[in-house]
């Protein structure tokens, strides 16, 4: 494995941590800053924004720079935001720290798995990219119960100066171990921009939309039916999320080398198995060894369709796979936030704590009919081509 892949993944572990850091410090934050809990959630909404915009946008801009050097002023910005948080004297500072920490993140990633892609043998793109996503899994094992606790003992901000710490070594592993690229010839904003405008693109963010929001329908509200329909402990739940990250990163160890063979299977199944372990859970949930089981698989399933649609969006944007790698990180994001919601409509409806896992069901098996759609389309175009051939054609099929 090269160094440089470790330089990337522990970027992405300090990315992950602050990213899912704040839901445990809520009240934290909520009794230091004089606001209630459910005001201070628009903290983790902020840095969503921040995602969802920073993306395209930055990556769009950041068309013409070497991705060594991205890379480091990526890093530097999240760094910067990150610092501007643990010194935030008031709400207001602290909701636009977390903006501008948020606003590389997809970016990052985007560029990230460009980058890590190309730096081992062809065959094995899948895998590297995976080996930086490990840095975002291990942080829901490590960073944000480590990071929670912290905040608890010594005061939320000192969180986010361990996490702006973090940053600082980031960018330096990246100086030292990532190599320098030769910078492709691009044609700066229009044409990234206009990779978004590719219909396999386009399907591909909509699949990580609809079949990733599954996944947080259910992570959202995990605590609570733990709690209340498992009947675990409060003071269990840290481990419940610790296991569920123990899934998520088994689940990227897995779908390096699946996704290599054959990422459009890959991506069928786990968003067809996530469906069926959702309508299980939502039946098991009051049985302890089950529901423990169960958290485990989910979070495997789930992270086993980040990488493939990573690298079928990628794909599909061969001429401009930066933009379209960045982009899909704003897509998982939206489906952070819209998974999230919607369990809570279910919740608000009265249906109960577990109706959740209804919703993601559903929503997985919208992402499956998304991503098979995608699938026959591009099966369809690749023959067109093949036929338009006067001379034999080898088509290279993802399935």
């Amino acid at each position: 494995m090269p160094l440089a892949l470790l330089a990337l993944a522990v970027g992405a572990f300090g990315i992950g941590t602050t990213e899912f850091v704040m839901m445990g410090l809520l009240p934290n934050v909520a009794d230091d800053l004089g606001t209630s809990v459910p005001t201070a959630g628009y903290l983790v909404s902020a840095y969503a924004l921040g995602v969802v915009l920073g993306a395209p946008l930055l990556t769009a801009v950041g068309a013409r720079v070497p991705r060594k050097l991205m890379l480091l002023l990526l890093m530097g910005l999240f760094t910067l935001g990150n610092l501007a948080s643990a010194l935030a004297p008031g709400f207001g500072t602290l909701l636009a720290g977390r903006v501008l920490a948020g606003l590389p993140h997809g970016a990052f990633f985007g560029v990230g798995a460009v980058v890590a892609a190309r730096l081992v043998k062809e065959g094995r793109a899948a895998r590297a990219v995976a080996t930086m996503f490990l840095g975002l899994t291990v942080a829901n094992i490590v960073g944000v119960p480590g990071g929670t606790a912290l905040g608890q003992q010594l005061g939320w901000r000192a969180t986010f100066v361990v996490v702006t710490l973090i940053g600082v070594a980031a960018m330096s592993a990246l100086a030292l171990l990532v190599p320098r690229m030769p910078l492709e010839h691009q044609g700066g904003v229009r044409h990234e921009l206009r990779a978004l405008g590719n219909r396999q693109v386009v399907l591909g963010l909509l699949t990580a939309v609809f079949g990733f929001g599954g996944v947080f329908a259910v992570y959202s509200y995990l605590a609570s039916m733990m709690t209340e329909v498992t009947g675990l402990t409060e003071t269990s739940v840290t481990w419940v999320l610790a296991l569920f990250g123990i899934g998520m990163t088994l689940g990227t160890l897995i779908a390096g080398p699946l996704t290599d063979r054959a990422p459009r299977r890959t991506l069928y199944a786990a968003l067809g198995l996530m469906a069926a372990l959702m309508v299980t859970f939502h039946f098991a949930a009051p049985v302890k060894w089950a529901a423990l089981t169960l958290v485990g698989l989910l979070g495997a399933v789930g992270f086993l369709i980040t990488t493939p649609v990573q690298m079928l969006v990628m794909r599909a944007a061969s001429h401009a796979p930066t933009i379209a790698s960045a982009s899909n990180h704003s897509a998982f994001n939206l489906a952070n936030a819209g998974g999230a919601w919607l369990g809570g409509v279910v919740i608000a409806a009265g249906w109960g704590w577990m109706s959740p896992t209804l919703v993601g069901a559903a929503l997985a098996l919208s992402g499956l009919g998304i991503a098979v759609t995608a699938g026959v389309l591009d099966r369809g175009d690749s023959r067109v081509v093949a036929r338009a051939s006067d001379v034999p054609v080898e088509v290279h099929s993802a399935h």
